[in-house]
């Protein structure tokens, strides 16, 4: 026979549930964390990627497309 008393159901209940609670709030802390390095090492490779390109305007001549030898020639 079941005797526990409907309050002691309901805590079980609340138990329960704030359990599977912070199993998901823990699920979603490692997804933000891993989106976080994501996101990091984009903006690392952004930076690396602005230093690679050479600076527009400065004194570079700017190249015209009619000016430019085709690669078969």
């Amino acid at each position: 026979m079941d005797t526990t008393t409907p309050t002691e159901k309901r805590l079980i209940e609340l138990e329960i549930k704030a359990g599977f609670t912070e199993d998901l709030l823990d699920q979603l802390n490692d997804q933000v964390y891993r989106q976080q390095q994501q996101i990091d090492a984009l903006v690392q490779e952004i930076r690396q990627l602005r230093e690679r390109m050479p600076e527009s305007g400065g004194g570079a001549e700017v190249r015209q497309l009619r000016d430019e030898i085709p690669p078969h020639y």
